[in-house]
């Protein structure tokens, strides 16, 4: 098995890796400092701003449902790179509407930029995916596919700290340079050209038919079937936690824009851990034999946030700091908890978009992994949607939470299915 960490002095991955860095960089840059101004200065009531939070996350994930077959025909029919390029051009202009809205504080400016920012995504998604097989060895894309996790969510990370500490006026700026840097490193991707046996280039524009099309066509395959439904109700789950996060913070603990970012980061560098971490135990072998172990242990850490969270105590009218809630004593149990539950989503994920990428033909890995991308976004926007809906009906946080460590289960027993379709599709190869 080649040394993981050798590919970061590659050509052939180093760019990719570095664009797709500063892609999730941008993508969370601007988000966190438009969902900071809009929770601590324009709104200032709870129920309207854990609504804001699920339909921010729901705008920036709808594209990818609307999307995603348009995307993977077009990665896997024309020069992978050509639509890299293009993607990041297209983000340059975003990035000067969400600066505009961010300095007018127009929430409609700033929620059609975001929903801009989805449709780059989408286009962008399935090739960081789709191009590692063509340009890395068979033992080394699991440790790729971890790399770019891993550094996805250490961007996620930057992009948090960037945008919950940044001024507006200055995260304005700041978008557009990281947006015409990554256009930059972009052009130094090489070349994928498609497959010799890809599909012919006609396009069908048609977002209900070639969705319906490309994603009956996926997921008949029994293991692709239950890869796409686990790594779909984990990130359901992880919809939900990422539009409670900063209500949470602020109303149910009393933590201001500072913590809020804390949690953020701590859940960032728990996946970048868990998606290292995996590639070591799984020794570069595509396998899900540990998904339904890290998924039980991520609804144990969300139960132990539940617990933590309901016996908080009263919330004073000051806002604190992450130094004077970390100097509570009580906030580091949940950070450990925010750690857990993060590693463990790292180990649950990242073999299952190794194994999306490496049980099909090269020429059909865009078009797995934007039917992939379609069910997911429709299980984030009903996370989303759901979340919205008990905020509602005046369900806690904590609540919440505890509906979530119970949802664990059912991931866990999907996991559980797709190690033993696994199992078998090894042994129709093997046979």
């Amino acid at each position: 098995m080649a040394t993981t960490m050798s590919l970061m002095n590659k050509r052939r991955f180093l760019p990719l890796f570095v664009t797709q860095f500063l892609n999730a960089f941008n993508d969370n840059f601007y988000k966190m400092a438009m969902v900071m101004l809009v929770t601590y200065e324009i709104y200032s009531d709870p129920t309207r701003e854990a609504n804001f939070n699920a339909i921010a996350g729901a705008l920036f994930i709808l594209p990818f449902f609307l999307f995603s077959a348009l995307a993977g025909q077009l990665a896997d029919t024309i020069e992978k790179t050509k639509v890299i390029r293009m993607v990041k051009t297209a983000e340059i202009f975003i990035m000067l509407f969400g600066a505009a809205g961010i300095y007018l504080q127009n929430i409609p400016l700033m929620l059609t930029a975001l929903f801009a920012m989805g449709v780059h995504s989408t286009f962008f998604g399935p090739i960081k995916y789709a191009i590692l097989p063509q340009h890395l060895k068979k033992d080394e894309v699991l440790g790729g596919t971890g790399l770019v996790e891993a550094g996805t969510y250490l961007a996620i990370l930057g992009g948090t700290i960037a945008g919950g500490i940044i001024p507006g006026d200055i995260a304005g700026v700041g978008i557009i340079i990281v947006a015409i840097i990554g256009r930059v490193t972009a052009q130094s991707v090489p070349d994928a050209p498609p497959e010799s046996d890809a599909p012919t280039a006609k396009m069908d524009w048609n977002i209900f038919r070639s969705s319906w099309q490309l994603v009956r066509d996926t997921m008949h395959i029994p293991h692709l079937f239950m890869a796409i439904m686990a790594i779909s109700f984990f990130w359901g789950i992880g919809a939900v936690l990422g539009s409670i996060f900063p209500p949470m913070v602020k109303n149910a603990i009393g933590g201001d824009n500072t913590v809020a970012t804390l949690f953020t980061a701590f859940f960032s560098v728990g996946i970048a851990i868990g998606s290292i971490a995996v590639n070591r135990l799984l020794k570069g072998i595509v396998s899900a034999k540990y998904a339904p172990a890290s998924v039980i242990v991520m609804g144990l850490f969300v139960l132990d946030l539940w617990w933590s969270v309901s016996h908080w105590g009263p919330v004073g009218p000051e806002l604190m700091n992450w130094y004077s809630f970390l100097m509570l004593g009580k906030g580091d149990r949940m950070i450990i908890d925010l750690l857990g539950i993060s590693i463990a989503g790292g180990m649950f994920v990242v073999p299952l978009y190794a194994f999306l990428t490496t049980t099909v033909a090269k020429s059909q890995t865009a078009r797995t992994i934007a039917a992939n991308n379609i069910v997911n976004s429709g299980a984030m926007v009903i996370g989303a949607i759901v979340y919205s809906l008990l905020v509602s009906a005046g369900v806690s946080i904590a609540d919440t939470l505890f509906m979530i460590a119970a949802a664990c289960l059912i991931s866990a027993w999907i996991a559980w299915r797709l190690h033993k379709a696994c199992d078998i599709a090894a042994l129709q190869v093997r046979s």
